[in-house]
């Protein structure tokens, strides 16, 4: 008998035999989905926000809850994207709340086998003196009797998270130092 009414439960048999044919409706909840709720729905604010993949600049709507992001949807308000995302930025969410997201820098020494954390002041004075002594270090004033004020062994590739000015900005300050390879992989 206990068999017979866990039958009567089934959503396939109660949209057959119920008034909701469709299965849209009724017959598709049970006592589980009744007691389900959105993540959105426990935020305690909503925060406007644009996805960082690309340069599109489409607007999101983070929801937080407890000062943790819980859900990222599209901004049905954005003029760029109407409330969509593409699956890149549907997953956004990850970006801040992936256990296995990298939150400090990381450093292996030459010839080294393990990683070591640096504060972010230390890795930045490394990075500039390592700029600075390659530019001088390579520097060329002029090759096969032409001036070219140059360096070869600096190069950019900007990501595709870089909008136009951002990529202005890129160019201008490689340029100052001398760089001639400059790209930006802005293509999606």
């Amino acid at each position: 008998m206990a068999a017979r009414a866990n039958l009567s439960n089934w959503p396939v048999l109660r949209q057959a035999s119920g008034s909701d044919r469709l299965g849209r409706g009724a017959a598709v909840k049970s006592g589980v989905s009744e007691r389900l709720q959105p993540r959105t729905a426990t935020a305690d604010k909503v925060v406007d926000s644009v996805c960082p993949y690309c340069a599109v600049g489409c607007g999101q709507k983070l929801y937080v809850k407890d000062d943790k992001v819980v859900q990222i949807e599209g901004d049905p308000a954005s003029p760029v994207s109407r409330g969509r995302l593409c699956p890149k930025g549907s997953a956004t969410l990850q970006l801040v709340s992936n256990p296995s997201r990298v939150t400090k820098v990381r450093y292996r020494r030459p010839h080294g086998t393990e990683w070591e954390d640096l504060d972010l002041e230390t890795a930045m004075e490394m990075i500039t003196d390592r700029v600075i002594k390659t530019r001088r270090d390579n520097w060329e004033w002029e090759k096969d009797g032409k001036r070219t004020r140059r360096t070869m062994a600096i190069a950019s590739l900007g990501g595709a998270t870089l909008d136009n000015e951002e990529n202005y900005l890129m160019k201008k300050l490689y340029t100052a130092m001398g760089a001639v390879q400059i790209e930006n992989q802005a293509r999606i």
